[in-house]
């Protein structure tokens, strides 16, 4: 018997601090994102990255941060966990690190052009973030959100977190940007924001390994336990093999992508 409260039960904060112990699993092993995710989140921004400031939030590892970066940004990366932030500095030594939660964001208004959330959205409380975001935005800047998620397209990657879901109580658990939308739809503000979503498909060729590590490094099996989390892996090792018996994943994924322009 455990103490412990079921998985599903457990808060977000739980989860959302999580990466700090496999921090650099985390970097080795999480995809990163498509250029065609960039040009995406210009145009629905209405505006070049180049030059620009952007507050890179819950930036982890600082994927995206260095993405960002390499178009031209002047980025801040944003984190509150000390060991990703940790990380973070180890890649970007030069890149202005605010350890800080999207709920309560340390700059002052309108001081922002871009406000980015790379897989990290879902750890905010909406009702803060929402308005925090929009606070720092210049008048014409954009909320950016998106997320890497199995291309549910896929037929092996849509197995694979059929099978996930059926097995863990609570998989999934976290929205995307409906809270957002929602949220900006009632704070009433006129001119309204405009909101508009793409979705984008993209594939990496990874060996198994990798791939399990990148399952073991999402938050949920972090906070499962290696003990409870081995069986599902080896489960899911299996399966990997029968449909690429090489051993190389065509590792699929759909960038789900949400731009929230402030009047």
């Amino acid at each position: 018997m455990t103490d412990e409260p079921p998985l599903d039960a457990r808060p977000a904060s739980d989860f959302a601090l999580s990466f700090d112990g496999v921090a650099a699993q985390y970097a080795t092993a999480r995809p990163a994102y498509p250029l065609e995710l960039f040009d995406a989140v210009e145009e629905l921004a209405g505006t070049s990255l180049r030059g620009k400031r952007v507050l890179d939030v819950g930036a982890g590892t600082g994927i995206a941060t260095a993405l960002l970066r390499d178009r031209g940004a002047d980025v801040v990366a944003v984190e509150p966990g000390p060991g990703m932030g940790a990380q973070l500095r180890t890649t970007l030594p030069d890149v202005p690190l605010v350890r800080a939660y999207g709920d309560a964001l340390p700059f002052a208004d309108a001081t922002a052009d871009l406000v980015t959330y790379a897989q990290s959205w879902h750890w905010t409380d909406p009702a803060r973030s929402v308005p925090e975001a929009l606070r720092v935005l210049r008048p014409g800047g954009a909320l950016a959100l998106w997320w890497n998620v199995p291309d549910p397209d896929v037929a092996w990657s849509d197995a694979q977190e059929r099978r996930l879901q059926e097995r863990l109580p609570g998989y999934h658990r976290h929205g995307v940007s409906a809270d957002a939308v929602r949220l900006v739809t009632e704070l009433g503000l006129t001119p309204a924001p405009t909101t508009v979503f793409r979705r984008l498909h993209w594939t990496r060729r990874i060996p198994v390994d990798l791939h399990l590590a990148h399952l073991a490094s999402r938050s949920y099996f972090v906070v499962m336990g290696s003990e409870r989390a081995k069986p599902v892996l080896d489960d899911e090792r299996a399966h990997l093999l029968r449909d690429f018996p090489d051993g190389t994943v065509d590792d699929a994924y759909a960038v789900e992508l949400t731009v929230v322009r402030r009047p």
